[in-house]
């Protein structure tokens, strides 16, 4: 899916790098606290062109486009989209409450335009169950018109999260690459990091499936939250997931981050699957894999936080694999460093790329033969404040009608196998695919 078919509707205006006009002002309404960001979600969002990023209740769900921001393609992608997004928040005008927030998704690689936006409406719901309607509109506060003219957003109509249109997936399925071909790039891989070319790489893969209808994209994402619920579950236009990882967030000067690394399968027997979470722990390979990300997000943070803290590694669970996890969190020296400056400091990071970086990315580029797009690139908000939250892309899917393209990527080092390498992308394949058959 390119990036500029993101958010886009018929009333919004185009921006490549400029700023959005004077005359633009944010209005923030309190909501009842029981309102999950799901059950407000509008039918502009259900239908394809809203956006959601919600874990346990907490996130943000959106609708139109008052300004977009179109970043384009080359070196400092995340960089530049986060100086672009600030400078255009700071051009709203805005009241008392929450300040509005720029929303979207930012590819793996800077090759193409990113886009982000600044919706007419926004749900913005924290974690204490504090709800908010943030709306923004050309002219003056109140005068009950959104930024394109028509009428108000209405985000109250709950989303069909069992909706008819909903599609179980055909039993065959196209895999790209091949299985064969993929254990063939994991041992080629293999033999560069043997020879010292690098530590870590991150191979992905796709798996393209075919319903029998148009699948639903409101049903999926109700059927990921609710069998996701640790996860950060997200749409941004047709592209869906649940991702079990967070690049950062920031809260006033409060940092985190939580690098995974290492997986292994979940088995439905209690037995079985705590002996998994206890061999993970201690896998030498796993730890190995897993310190590569976690060094990276700390030598990162360091030196723009005052303090900082490790937690880890300990075993995190999703609905079909453990992941080895740590915590990362800090306190920023500058108050002024926003959540997206942050992401650009960690991005691409070797949970999705390989360490050294540029060694991965030249050899990502030459052993995958498609194009991630916004798999394995970032996916989240940020307001006015530089407050905000970016998940990495992954258990994803891009639909495009009653087809959707499945991503998922395994961390190759030393002695990685490639059947095990083949197998685990199998088993990241899981949780969406069980989603997309119900």
């Amino acid at each position: 899916m390119p990036s500029d078919h993101l958010l886009t509707s018929p009333t919004s205006e185009t921006a490549s790098g400029d700023l959005p006009p004077d005359g633009l002002t944010a209005v923030a309404e309190p909501l009842p606290s029981a309102d999950a960001l799901a059950e407000v979600l509008g039918e502009q969002a259900a239908d394809g062109d809203g956006f959601v990023f919600d874990r346990r209740g907490a996130g943000v769900a959106a609708a139109g486009v008052a300004w977009r921001i179109v970043v384009p393609a080359g070196p400092g992608q995340v960089a530049r989209a986060a100086a672009a997004a600030s400078r255009a928040l700071e051009r709203v005008a805005r009241g008392d409450g929450p300040a509005p927030v720029v929303v979207g998704a930012l590819p793996f690689e800077g090759t193409s335009p990113a886009t982000l936006a600044i919706p007419r409406v926004a749900v913005v719901r924290r974690e204490d169950g504090q709800a908010w309607q943030i709306s923004v509109s050309r002219g003056e506060p109140g005068n009950g018109r959104s930024a394109g003219g028509d009428a108000p957003v209405d985000l109250r109509e709950p989303i069909g999260v069992d909706g008819d249109g909903a599609s179980a997936a055909s039993p065959g399925a196209s895999p790209v690459p091949s299985p064969d071909e993929f254990m063939r790039m994991v041992g080629e891989a293999r033999d560069h990091i043997r020879a010292g070319d690098l530590e870590k790489i991150v191979l992905a893969r796709t798996l393209v499936v075919r319903g029998d209808a148009p699948f639903d994209r409101g049903a999926l994402l109700g059927r990921l939250l609710r069998e996701e619920p640790d996860a950060y579950t997200f749409a941004v236009s047709r592209f869906v997931g649940a991702s079990p990882e967070l690049l950062v967030s920031r809260f006033g000067d409060g940092v985190s981050a939580n690098p995974l690394g290492g997986t292994a399968r979940r088995s439905t027997e209690a037995g079985e699957d705590a002996a998994a979470a206890r061999a993970l722990l201690v896998s030498e390979k796993d730890l190995r894999e897993h310190a590569l990300a976690a060094d990276a997000v700390v030598a990162d943070l360091t030196p723009v936080c005052g303090t900082l803290d490790v937690r880890g590694p300990v075993t995190r669970g999703t609905a079909t694999l453990w992941h080895l996890s740590t915590e990362v969190s800090g306190r920023l020296a500058d108050p002024s460093t926003s959540a997206l400056d942050l992401a650009a400091l960690l991005h691409p990071m070797p949970a999705v790329c390989g360490t050294p970086t540029d060694t991965a990315l030249s050899l990502i580029d030459r052993l995958e033969a498609f194009d991630r797009k916004l798999y394995g690139g970032l996916v989240g908000w940020m307001d006015a404040d530089g407050d905000g939250e970016w998940a990495l892309a992954l258990r994803c899917a891009e639909l495009n009608g009653a087809t959707a393209t499945l991503y998922a990527g395994a961390g190759i080092v030393a002695d990685s196998d490639p059947a095990a390498e083949l197998a685990e992308t199998d088993a990241k394949f899981g949780s969406m695919l069980r989603a997309l058959e119900a």
